[in-house]
Formats: C-alpha cells, sequence, structure tokens
C-alpha cells in the first residue's frame, strides 16, 4: 500500500519550497521566437484553467466499458498492491503526472509541486516541451525537478516537429540533462501546430529523424499524441522507427485545438480551432487497437482520464501506465496539499476497482476479464 499524505512537510517539500522563481524574466509577447515560446506557456496554463477547453462531442470512450461487481472478493484491501514496473522502473501506482508546463514563473512553482507529490507516492512524472529552455537557458531551472523527485520516473519532453527545425541529437541530449530524465518523449501534435499562431507545420520525413535520434540516444524515446490519439498503425510504424513505448493522449479530455483557438491572433485560426474542437480518437479506441496489434510495447493510457476508475478501465483495457493532467493542473495551480489530497483519492479509487472486482494486483486486474462492454 501507498503511505498516506504526510502530516508535516517532508524534507523533499522543503527543497521545493526554498526555490525561488521571481529573478526569472516576465513574460511579454514578441516576435522573437523564444520570448513567444514563453508567452505561449503563459497562455496555455490560463486558458486551460479558466476556459472550456474540453472535449464536448466526443468523448474518450470509457463509458462504453463497466466492471463486473463481486460481492465477495475474498481478499484484505489493506493487501491490494496497485505498484507496476514501467521501462523497468518501479512506480507506486500506475499514474503518470502527464507533461504540462514549464518556461515561467508560474509553470515553475506548478512542476515543483509535481515533482513532490510524484517523489512522496512514487509515481511517474513528465514536464511539458523544453524547446523554451533550449531557446532561454536560464529558464531551464523550471523544469529541474529531479532534486525534488530523486527516485520517481520522470519523462523529458520535446516536439518532434522540432526535429525538422534545427533541432537534433544535441538539443535532445541537453533536455535530458536538465531533467536527469529516465526517458524522451516526442510529442507529436499537427492539429496543434496547425492552429498555433506560427505553428511549425513541417511534418515530412519526421519518422526518419526519429529513427536516428533513438538509435543514438542513451534513454528510451516514448511517442506522444497531445489529445488527437495514436492508431495502431501508426503505433507500428513509430516503433519500427525504434520508439520504445507510445502514450495514446487520445481525444476525450483537453482539446488542444480549442486551446489554441482560444489564443489565436486571426479569424481564420479561430474558425480552424471550433472546427477541429472534437477532432481525434477517442482514447479507449486508441488502448484497444494499439494492444490488440503490439501486446508487448509499453502502453499510456492519457487523454481525458479524470479519476481512479477511469485509470483501472484503461489499465483493464491493456494500458501499462495512465495519464491525467488536468486534475493535477487544477490542483498544483492551488496548493501543494490540494495536490496530496488528489493523489490519495486516486489510489483509494484505483485500490477500490481492484477489492471490489476481485484482483489483488494490476497485472490480475488485466487478465481478469471483470471489464465488459456495456449492453
Amino acid at each position: 500500500m501507498i503511505s498516506s499524505s504526510p502530516d508535516k512537510i517532508t524534507q523533499t517539500e522543503k527543497i521545493c519550497n526554498q526555490h525561488n522563481f521571481e529573478s526569472y524574466p516576465a513574460v511579454n509577447a514578441s516576435t522573437n521566437p523564444s520570448i513567444a515560446t514563453q508567452s505561449r506557456k503563459a497562455d496555455h496554463i490560463r486558458i486551460c484553467l479558466e476556459e472550456d477547453v474540453q472535449f464536448h462531442q466526443t468523448t474518450n470512450g470509457l463509458e462504453r466499458y463497466r466492471f463486473t461487481h463481486c460481492c465477495l472478493p475474498e481478499l484484505d484491501r489493506n493487501e491490494i498492491d496497485i505498484s507496476t514496473t514501467f521501462l523497468g522502473k518501479r512506480v507506486g501506482a500506475p499514474l503518470l503526472i502527464s507533461s504540462m508546463t514549464g518556461g515561467t514563473e508560474q509553470a515553475g512553482i506548478i512542476n515543483y509541486r509535481l515533482a513532490e507529490v510524484a517523489q512522496h507516492y512514487k509515481l511517474a512524472m513528465g514536464v511539458g516541451s523544453q524547446r523554451v529552455a533550449v531557446e532561454k537557458p536560464q529558464l531551464a531551472d523550471t523544469f529541474a525537478v529531479r532534486k525534488c523527485a530523486p527516485d520517481v520516473l520522470l519523462f523529458a519532453n520535446l516536439g518532434a516537429v522540432q526535429l525538422n527545425y534545427d533541432y537534433g541529437l544535441d538539443q535532445c541530449l541537453r533536455i535530458i540533462d536538465i531533467l536527469e530524465a529516465d526517458a524522451l518523449i516526442l510529442h507529436l501534435n499537427p492539429l496543434q501546430e496547425s492552429i498555433q499562431t506560427r505553428g511549425d507545420t513541417n511534418f515530412k520525413g519526421l519518422l526518419d529523424k526519429i529513427y536516428q535520434v533513438c538509435q543514438k540516444l542513451p534513454v528510451p524515446v516514448i511517442a506522444k499524441e497531445v489529445g488527437n490519439g495514436i492508431s495502431a498503425a501508426m503505433a507500428e510504424k513509430l516503433i519500427a522507427a525504434g520508439v520504445t513505448a507510445i502514450d495514446v493522449a487520445g481525444a476525450g479530455g483537453t482539446s488542444w485545438a480549442k486551446v489554441e483557438g482560444e489564443r489565436a491572433s486571426n479569424p481564420l485560426q479561430r474558425r480552424l480551432g471550433t472546427t477541429f474542437a472534437d477532432w481525434g480518437l477517442p482514447t479507449a479506441e486508441c488502448i484497444r487497437s494499439i494492444r490488440a496489434a503490439k501486446s508487448d510495447i509499453p502502453l499510456i493510457a492519457s487523454g481525458g482520464l479524470r479519476n481512479g476508475l477511469d485509470v483501472a478501465m484503461a489499465i483493464a483495457l491493456g494500458a501499462d501506465l495512465a495519464g491525467l493532467a488536468m486534475p493535477f493542473l487544477q490542483a498544483a495551480a492551488e496548493s501543494g496539499s490540494a495536490l496530496h489530497n488528489l493523489a490519495e483519492v486516486l489510489v483509494a479509487e484505483i485500490t477500490t476497482v481492484l477489492f471490489c472486482t476481485g484482483n489483488s494486483t494490476l497485472n490480475d486486474l488485466k487478465h481478469s476479464g471483470t471489464l465488459e462492454q456495456r449492453q
């Protein structure tokens, strides 16, 4: 079992709380690429927290399933084990704090709070795109959370499309080093870039460049969408290119078409944001199709997961980890204690699913056949 929320501030939290971001440069929109990137990071946090940017018509697909209740589980709930191993590292629960932010004062505070709770519960964690840290090295510390999370599974992050914009092995190594990361996420976001102001839309020849990076990096590479899903066919191509794991990041949660539409600088971009607000493959569909095609690929489910029941469903469908972003972002923007409360609830919800389906481990749940499609 995972230990409960601390009654007093831990030593790790003290280290996090001592960090001072006040000397970091203010964010002002500009045509300067590095300042524009930093400004975009600030906009993303504000819009996600303040505006309605969730999918409305497209769901994550999990509502089509339900667990078979077991009225007599023959288990001691206190002995249920929800820990697992991913990319060779043990995590206390099948939870990934999904990639969100970095590069601004507020983002740095959020990342340090997330890292502290990840360390306490031994959760996996990813950071937002570190492109801004390459462009402005003085902002690298807003991502450098290893001091707060010495034991967690930690993922660096870069947009794959940057490999077509003068980025290569050196930049990938730099962001891995900033984070002391266990793996590198290369995120794929053609729809977001299409709607984003001055978006990077040259995706031509990227698969070969991903292959070259995968061959030379000292850590595994994870391919991740940002909320529109990865099909089984695309997953197979990415795996053939050397990608070690897939994060489906399916439709049903935050719509980055909507987010970019909210900050669009002209009517055309705003229209695109509205038209494609519900575009994408539902998360559940992505999990099932990829797992059917590749039974052994390490698989992360994200996209519209909001509670521990969603997490358990994703695991039962075939995922190995489940990533949540919006719930963690909302709690982190509030306080460290709100984050601990959220982690406690998620752990309790996952444990309850196992107990009430008669399963003592996540592996048992995966092979129990207790998740069925609704009639």
